[in-house]
């Protein structure tokens, strides 16, 4: 993927790659994630238990490595997202949007007038403190790189994702597939028609509305068999299970190879 704009990125068809962070925000983890080849990254505050000065300091990091950062907002509410937003995220993820009136909300929250209602701040780290160009300018430059990606994890958001794809300003639909599965009545259970039929029906307004379509994959083979769904965003795994799988299998086998002398 050439563009490191996730704005130009969620306009493209073109696979992205990137993989979660739930755990780990060290100073190298931007660097990391782009020795590896990563497109983006997605950083989690809903479950983590990332404070927002964690967020204003691995937006930095990322930055710094030039790789694309969305964050994962744990709530709806204005201060959660126009704080982030602040901090300088490009990309704010949304859980569990459920329709188009709460992802109207959320643009409100995240975007400048006329796009939105969020409050100004200028010459901050969401414009690397500079002061440059009218009050206007600033404000459509801050609209035009913030990328709005909706969490489709309930049977409610999948019955409403063509209205919420249809929205301006929501630049991609991405599947919780765990919480679809709960609310769906079948926990876990991925390969049910219920659930492919869910997946079909938030694909298919993603085409018709030509915006993105991501989901978190926990292994090679589901990332490949969604890009062919029609997903676009593929989100690898995260830092927790990619340690825990490596270290687990190297143990193993030094366990059954290595004996005592």
């Amino acid at each position: 993927m050439k563009s490191h704009s996730l704005k130009d990125m969620a306009r493209s068809v073109e696979p992205k790659f990137g993989s979660f962070v739930v755990e780990f925000a060290t100073p190298g983890i931007g660097h990391i994630f782009k020795a590896s080849g990563c497109d983006f990254v997605l950083f989690d505050m809903e479950h983590s238990g990332f404070s927002i000065e964690t967020v204003k300091q691995s937006i930095r990091y990322f930055e710094a490595a030039d790789v694309p950062m969305i964050v994962r907002v744990p709530s709806k509410e204005y201060d959660h997202i126009a704080r982030v937003c602040d901090m300088g995220a490009e990309g704010i993820m949304l859980p569990m949007v459920n329709d188009a009136i709460e992802a109207r909300h959320i643009l409100d929250s995240m975007k400048y007038f006329p796009k939105g209602k969020r409050g100004v701040a200028l010459g901050v780290a969401h414009d690397n403190y500079r002061n440059v160009g009218t009050v206007a300018e600033r404000l459509n430059a801050a609209n035009h790189r913030t990328t709005l990606f909706c969490q489709i994890e309930t049977a409610e958001g999948v019955e409403n994702a063509d209205e919420i794809a249809a929205l301006d300003g929501v630049d991609c639909l991405w599947v919780g597939h765990f919480d679809l599965s709960v609310s769906l009545g079948i926990p876990g259970d991925f390969n049910n028609k219920i659930f492919t039929d869910a997946i079909a029906k938030v694909a298919a307004a993603t085409r018709k509305h030509s915006k993105a379509l991501g989901r978190l994959v926990p292994n090679v083979e589901t990332g490949i068999e969604y890009n062919k769904l029609g997903f676009d965003f593929i989100c690898y795994s995260g830092d927790v299970w990619m340690l825990q799988a490596a270290l687990s299998d190297a143990v193993d086998k030094l366990r059954v190879s290595c004996v005592a002398k």
